[in-house]
């Protein structure tokens, strides 16, 4: 009696392999707690996508995976994170009544259609898979082209009519109105004289960094005339994040400066009594 082993395809490793790692990536992305590690997290799922994806013979969503999801945007939350600061946390106070109820609603919604989805394709048979469905249209860009520009161009239109309209409604949401009149010039001086009188604050201009110092850097804070160290030199983001430079090797010509010129004081005053 012959047996048949069956045969493992590329297809089946690569989907034992990567979709584990995208499931954990995902998980670990919500979970953690510093939005850099989010963002590491995240380009675990989106590659891991992208080999699925290669692995399903659709090389066009796997470019596109990678070049734009990856290689794009992924590249913008990079950026707001490092605006933010990679060292601080996100304040799990929940700021929106019902926020987290309405969430696990609206994944347990997602997951629901994507179980009535896979369920009607499998056991309906109406699924025919990508290698027929690049068959018919000679190529799987060539199929995702004739879908989207022909059977599906009115949702594909709505689709991005909705997406500028959010993009238009956040800027609208972010930008807030100004609720006084902006301060010019005479306004400020007269609070900041009001400030020195009653608070005894400095009523000059901000030192800027690497002032008396031997560096102009942004994270070198500025030294005042008699070697300390002016606070309101550096950002306090920059403090948050903890790059700001040691400043006693700052402190040290300038404390040495101010010991000659007062030994040469006092000396000064003995030889004059």
């Amino acid at each position: 009696m012959t047996t048949f082993v069956p045969l493992v395809t590329a297809g089946e490793v690569a989907f034992w392999v990567c979709a584990p790692i995208a499931v954990a990536c995902a998980l670990a992305m919500v979970v953690a707690r510093k939005p850099v590690h989010s963002a590491i997290f995240m380009a675990g799922v989106m590659i891991s996508l992208g080999v699925l994806y290669a692995a399903q013979d659709a090389p066009f969503l796997f470019v596109a995976q990678i070049i734009v999801y990856t290689g794009a945007i992924l590249m913008l939350f990079v950026f707001v994170v490092m605006l933010v600061g990679v060292d601080m946390t996100d304040s799990v106070v929940e700021t929106i009544k019902g926020h987290r109820v309405a969430s696990v609603l609206a994944g347990l919604g997602v997951a629901g259609l994507l179980v009535a989805v896979i369920g009607q394709g499998l056991f309906t048979g109406e699924a025919t898979g990508l290698e027929a469905a690049n068959a018919e249209f000679g190529g799987n860009a060539q199929g995702i082209a004739a879908l989207v520009f022909t059977r599906y161009v009115f949702i594909f239109e709505a689709t991005s009519a909705l997406l500028i309209t959010a993009a238009v409604g956040a800027m609208v949401l972010a930008h807030g109105e100004r609720l006084a009149a902006k301060k010019r010039q005479p306004e400020l001086a007269r609070e900041r004289m009001e400030r020195y009188a009653t608070e005894g604050a400095h009523p000059g201009t901000l030192p800027n960094s690497g002032v008396f110092a031997r560096h102009n850097a942004i994270h070198v804070p500025a030294l005042l005339p008699d070697g300390s160290v002016s606070d309101l030199s550096v950002s306090p983001t920059l403090s948050a994040r903890g790059v700001i430079v040691d400043v006693d090797d700052l402190r040290v010509p300038t404390r040495q400066a101010f010991g000659i010129v007062e030994e040469s004081t006092a000396r000064a005053k003995g030889e004059l009594e």
